[in-house]
């Protein structure tokens, strides 16, 4: 059995196949960033999930495409958790920027590949290899135009009084606001990142408000300037997406692109079946 699975801050994707590239079966987990959690934690939510247990010892490769991790220690971590758990497993663990690549670009041709999910990041793709000129801080510093990129800032609009009147009455209707909560969420539970990324659905249903387009254009504006403007050839080459941020808020990224002489490539929201497909391939 092979797992091919695709982790972001939020969720994980998990796809078991036999070797003949045959689906046995599809399930999905809380995300495992290892930059954001314990090696307990990652390893709880896996052997909870009732496929995973079940099948534990009959898996001989494992796939990982996982957000957090872009550095070395993250990988040895959870690649550590995957063996204790897969003991009679061969494991890969690798970022999830090349998930996103496997799911949009043509192998041999050059191409930009952005994440805007949970979290966000750019790379170049020669064709073969992958190069990131920018080495990501977290959520905290980075991840511009990501899901908890326009959670916090939603949050200090909020509190700074910035949100329209209306807006804001209906943005207190739908989240629990008062400031102990907030806080506890994100100084004391773990995932603060994917709690501040839950308040970016407010700003993806509420789109079409003045406010909202603002603060989608400031943010995507940042993301391009900083991420994919430090290629040369960005206008030369077709930019792909994957993620949610990226995907339902399409449009807008479209002509923000456009407005930067810059050309849209594919946009989806999950990488897993493109993934699928790509491993697949590797069978035959």
């Amino acid at each position: 059995m092979i797992l091919i699975v695709d982790s972001g801050s939020t969720k994980t994707d998990w796809i078991a196949i036999n070797n003949k590239g045959e689906i046995l079966f599809q399930t999905q987990t809380l995300g495992l960033n290892p930059q954001v959690l314990t090696d307990y934690i990652i390893e709880e939510r896996i052997v909870n999930n009732f496929d995973l247990y079940q099948n534990r010892k009959s898996v001989t490769k494992l796939y990982f495409y996982g957000a957090g991790c872009g550095t070395e220690p993250p990988r040895v971590m959870i690649k550590g958790v995957f063996l204790k758990i897969f003991k009679t497993a061969e494991v890969l663990v690798k970022e999830d920027t090349f998930a996103a690549i496997y799911a949009t670009a043509d192998i041999n041709k050059k191409s930009i590949v952005c994440i805007l999910g949970t979290g966000s990041n750019c790379s170049y793709f020669d064709g073969v290899n992958v190069i990131q000129k920018i080495t990501s801080l977290g959520y905290i510093l980075m991840d511009d135009a990501s899901g908890n990129y326009f959670g916090r800032q939603l949050l200090r609009d909020y509190y700074f009084n910035r949100i329209p009147e209306p807006i804001a009455e209906k943005f207190n209707e739908n989240f629990e606001l008062d400031a102990e909560t907030i806080k506890d969420h994100l100084y004391k539970k773990p995932n603060p990142n994917t709690y501040l990324a839950k308040f970016a659905r407010f700003l993806i249903e509420n789109k079409e408000s003045e406010y909202a387009q603002d603060l989608i254009k400031r943010g995507m504006d940042m993301f391009i300037t900083r991420q994919i403007l430090q290629f040369s050839n960005a206008d030369e080459i077709p930019i792909h997406f994957t993620g949610s941020i990226a995907y339902y808020l399409k449009d807008e990224l479209i002509e923000s692109l456009k407005e930067h002489g810059l050309k849209a490539g594919n946009i989806i929201r999950r990488p897993i079946d493109g993934l699928l497909k790509y491993h697949i391939g590797l069978l035959d």
